[in-house]
């Protein structure tokens, strides 16, 4: 079984601020960091230090995205799917992190919008039936990527993020992993939701998976009539900003390693925990070695 992610890969200027830049403000930030980023990056390193071999396909800038590159071969996530472009430069997010650890995004999508129809060819003649499809909603192509993808067999993991109306023009029946929060969740349902959301979903898309991540309420697992809930770890909470993929990519490749559900939801919510304790996006994403020798607290059951 092969791991393709097929996302973004951005370069992240972050902003420490006492609080967020209101409309018509101007002000100033305690400090400005560059990290590698965007939501394909992130989760692609995240599954690579889950333990498990991961593909990454995707676009960058040649001028300025080496960065990226060496970033991804340093945690051995393989880069052979990866084109680079002379005109364009590599996405990028400006991200401001308040005081209490809580972040909001401006993205600039540069190279990440300039996948073609080709590429994603190339791409997934390379992956059978049975391998999983990581998506964001970060790069261009995206219906034509979960077409395709489906036509072949491919265990389609969506991650909606950012949500928008392109997530509307998806053939969302072919999605077999749903990896969302509480707003996706309700925008996904287009606001039809009558009682728990879960159901909701599930009631929506029936075929698929639904992880539903809760923030400080933990996160809930729906399939079929098999219902399962994990609780959060105690830390600090320092940057927000790689929690999600983190989890992503730590429940595959929680899975791909033969985890059963249970045990991905538990590895997957220390690793994310780790990582809000952390400054950064990729360079707060822990190893399995230290996820699986945490002693963290459960705070939530």
């Amino acid at each position: 079984m092969k791991i393709l992610n097929f996302g973004s890969l951005n370069l992240d200027y972050v902003y420490s601020v006492d609080r967020f830049v209101r409309p018509g403000e101007t002000k100033s930030s305690k400090s400005m960091q560059i990290f590698s980023g965007g939501k394909g990056l992130n989760q692609s390193i995240a599954l690579a230090r889950s333990g498990v071999e991961v593909y990454h396909a995707g676009a960058v800038g040649k001028s300025d995205g080496g960065k990226l590159i060496d970033i991804l071969k340093t945690n051995n996530v393989n880069i052979d799917y990866i084109k680079h472009y002379d005109d364009v430069s590599t996405g990028h997010a400006i991200i401001q992190v308040d005081e209490d650890g809580q972040n909001c995004i401006l993205l600039y999508g540069g190279a990440n919008q300039m996948i073609t129809e080709n590429h994603v060819d190339r791409v997934l003649e390379n992956f059978t039936k049975g391998d999983f499809l990581i998506l964001q909603n970060e790069i261009n192509m995206l219906k034509y990527i979960v077409d395709e993808g489906h036509k072949k067999g491919l265990q389609i993991v969506l991650n909606p993020s950012p949500m928008d109306e392109k997530i509307f023009s998806l053939n969302l029946e072919y999605v077999d992993y749903f990896m969302l929060n509480e707003v996706e969740a309700v925008d996904i349902c287009e606001g039809e939701i009558k009682g728990d959301i879960l159901d909701a979903l599930r009631t929506k898309y029936p075929s698929a998976k639904i992880i539903l991540t809760l923030g400080e309420k933990g996160v809930r697992f729906k399939d079929g009539d098999t219902v399962l809930e994990h609780g959060i770890f105690k830390v600090p909470v320092i940057d927000t900003t790689a929690a999600g993929d983190t989890f992503t990519g730590y429940f595959i490749g929680s899975l791909a390693k033969g985890y059963d559900i249970r045990e991905a939801l538990r590895l997957s919510s220390i690793a994310s925990a780790i990582t809000v304790s952390r400054k950064g996006a990729e360079s707060s994403i822990p190893y399995m070695e230290e996820v699986q020798n945490s002693n963290l607290t459960l705070v939530y059951e």
